[in-house]
């Protein structure tokens, strides 16, 4: 596997390198760790000489992240760039043929977590490549690794699934595969909810049981290529708004890792669904996002 880390030498950054010792990596992998020099649209000396000075810090912060990877097993190599660093990323990532970016969660200063940065927000957008945006909750676990995948049974989760069987998990990670049927009144505001009380409760039970048996098929299928991989696999199924799920699941879960496909709206197949962008900037835990939609979206119909 090779991972291209960006880093800019924040401790969000930092972080996301810990968070990459966790992994069990053979000496056939590659971390290529990448520093952007951002471009900085002005001409003249003064910012000729605040960009020396910035020039002068890179080598630094790619040798702090060195430091930090020194555990892995994988080969670590450091590059500089010059460039935006969203599009600089990207590029990188496609030239150095990368199998997934990783990245901290830079967050808005004074708003941590909440509001994610917009260079982090734009490469996981725009990246052909599964990208890994790394959080650092409370609940991690240094001993082991929880791992929460939820999947609808379409394209673009299934090949996240399979990106997730390849990525090297510590030997007793665990696994809960997670599948959430829509229901069709869950976007009735609750203080209509009590005149539809029989008819919710109905449709409910109704779809309750006619889904159930297609979530277990969706669950057993993630099975069949993840069983491999991990040692205990738990599943999950539920009814309701997807989003919402999946943020109740993590409070009672508390993954290391929330992995999900990037499915767009029909007719936008490159754009990035709605629930894995809504999951970059309210999860407390890190996201890992498969990337199909990109890649579809490159190719001839």
């Amino acid at each position: 596997m090779r991972v291209l880390f960006a880093t800019d030498g924040s401790e969000f950054s930092e972080e996301a390198a810990r968070f990459l010792t966790r992994l069990s990596f053979s000496e056939t992998d590659e971390i290529i760790i990448l520093h952007v020099i951002s471009e900085i649209p002005y001409d003249d000396d003064y910012h000729a000489q605040v960009k020396h000075a910035i020039r002068k810090v890179a080598p630094k912060i790619l040798a702090s992240s060195a430091r930090i990877l020194r555990p892995v097993k994988a080969q670590v190599a450091t590059l500089e760039k010059d460039g935006y660093p969203d599009t600089a990323i990207v590029d990188m990532a496609i030239t150095a043929n990368a199998d997934m970016i990783v990245m901290g969660a830079r967050g808005v200063r004074g708003v941590k977590l909440l509001i994610l940065g917009s260079s982090t927000r734009a490469v996981a957008i725009n990246s052909p490549v599964p990208v890994l945006v790394v959080k650092h909750p409370s609940w991690n676990n240094p001993e082991g690794m929880n791992v929460l995948f939820a999947t609808d049974g379409s394209d673009s989760a299934n090949d996240a699934g399979r990106f997730l069987s390849s990525l090297p998990v510590p030997e007793k990670a665990e696994l809960t595969v997670m599948n959430i049927s829509l229901s069709a009144v869950s976007d009735i505001p609750e203080k209509y909810a009590a005149e539809l009380g029989l008819l919710i409760k109905e449709e409910s039970e109704m779809a309750g049981a006619i889904t159930s048996g297609r979530g277990e098929s969706i669950i057993e299928e993630a099975k069949g290529f993840l069983g491999s991989r991990f040692h205990k696999i738990n599943q999950l199924t539920t009814l309701g708004d997807p989003f919402r799920e999946i943020l109740a699941a993590e409070k009672r879960l508390k993954p290391d890792i929330i992995v999900v496909g990037c499915r767009g709206l029909r007719g936008f197949r490159g754009m990035l669904g709605s629930v894995s962008r809504r999951l970059l900037s309210h999860s407390e835990s890190s996201l890992l996002i498969g990337k199909t939609c990109a890649k579809v979206a490159a190719s001839p119909e």
